[in-house]
């Protein structure tokens, strides 16, 4: 059973990597940004899931990977170097977003997360030296690696994808290890955690730290995807997309995020045949499907086997 399982991974990742070949341009696009949100979902959702914490940051650390990749690339640095370059950027910013986890839980620890994102958001905005402001920065040029020129819109959905499966390999590893059982314990018992042991203070901050991390990688996608940065993709109302795409996928399973980039990149496309309606029908499915499946989509499983037992 185990090995079936790991072929049908593998067939779906070969379907996913092959299957936008013959969309358009604007497809492309979406899907691409489909990838790119997927991977930021990742990240949140060992932030959020697996350890427990709350985190309404995740839109201003793919705004800071976003902004460091498109001022190093405009500067002619490799993206071999800008992706590390964006991911450690993160990954030392979210460690310090980390320290208010250690005094304050809850509703309280959204709030300093909140506050966060909102002081990034004005940095972007005000600081036009570096970010060009509401203007933004354009021509934001497309990686090139090895050689190897990602201009089309095919080949840079391909390069997602690989980053999205190697940074998906990585997460896959973390929870197997003894990092995932610290992390689950602590989202399940803090106290009991560090009655046995356990030194939640260096979890927490590295909950928040690698999940920036992968905010940062995605956000070093998502620039080069749009060619074009300014604030607004970065504000508040994104990062609760983000928390939204992670709960609505299914908070602490592992494909969580990519069924909720689903309901928050795809579903609203697929919805625009509603016209005007659209918005309105993609929040009444929200509610509903949070009234119903308050576990999200990848818990209706769980649900129907207890309904039949």
């Amino acid at each position: 059973m185990k090995y079936l399982r790991w072929v049908a991974l593998l067939a779906v990742s070969v379907a996913l990597y092959f299957a936008p070949g013959q969309m358009k341009s604007y497809g492309l696009y979406i899907t691409t940004l489909w990838v790119v949100y997927w991977i930021a979902g990742v990240g949140l959702n060992l932030t959020v899931g697996y350890a427990g914490q709350i985190s309404l940051g995740q839109g201003a650390f793919l705004g800071i990977g976003a902004y460091t990749a498109a001022v190093l690339s405009k500067a002619g640095v490799s993206y071999l170097a800008i992706f590390p370059t964006a991911a450690l950027v993160c990954f030392a910013i979210g460690l310090l977003l980390g320290f208010p986890a250690l005094r304050v839980q809850h509703h309280y620890l959204a709030f300093a997360t909140l506050g966060f994102n909102m002081l990034v958001f004005l940095f972007l905005r005000n600081e036009e030296w570096l970010t060009g402001g509401t203007f933004g920065l354009n021509n934001i040029p497309r990686p090139v690696i090895f050689d190897v020129r990602f201009t089309r819109p095919l080949d840079f959905y391909h390069l997602s994808f690989v980053v999205l499966v190697v940074m998906g390999g990585v997460m896959a590893w973390l929870l197997r290890s003894p990092w995932g059982r610290a992390f689950a314990a602590l989202r399940d018992n803090p106290i009991r955690a560090e009655s046995v042991g356990i030194n939640t203070t260096f979890y927490t901050l590295m909950a928040f730290a690698i999940g920036a991390a992968y905010g940062g990688v995605a956000g070093a996608l998502f620039a080069p995807l749009v060619q074009f940065v300014e604030p607004a993709p970065f504000s508040v109302a994104n990062s609760l997309s983000m928390l939204l795409m992670v709960i609505a996928g299914g908070s602490g399973r592992f494909f969580g995020p990519a069924v909720g980039a689903v309901i928050v990149v795809l579903l609203p496309e697929w919805l625009r045949v509603a016209q005007d309606w659209y918005l309105a029908i993609f929040g009444v499915l929200i509610v509903l499907m949070m009234v119903w499946l308050p576990g999200g989509l990848l818990s209706l499983p769980d649900r129907l086997r207890g309904r039949r037992a």
